[in-house]
């Protein structure tokens, strides 16, 4: 059973590059990614217009993992994002299942 819901927040010029290592390094674990705007991006990394509107692009990612899977994963996505802006949270799930 999955212990925590590990949300992941990437720029869209890393989508892909996310997608695939999580592909890799999550094994048959299902994960969802959606369009979403990140507010308090550093303005640094924000275009003209997303600094005027206040929120920047962004894609979420979550994902079940257990305690063990995602300190391993927070590892992989250190080595291999460092520097991109890349942000990330947990939190403890109540329940999971799948109706079948």
């Amino acid at each position: 059973m999955s212990e925590f819901c590990l949300a992941i927040v990437c720029p869209p010029s890393i989508e892909e590059k996310l997608l695939d290592a999580l592909l890799v390094s999550a094994g048959n674990e299902i994960f969802t990614s959606t369009p979403t705007y990140s507010h308090g991006t550093a303005h640094g990394r924000m275009a003209n217009l997303e600094q005027v509107m206040g929120r920047s692009h962004s894609v979420k990612v979550e994902i079940l993992v257990t305690g063990e899977e995602m300190t391993r994963l927070l590892q992989v996505l250190r080595e291999s994002f460092k520097g991109t802006g890349l942000r990330y949270w947990a939190w403890p799930l109540a329940a999971e299942g799948e109706i079948a």
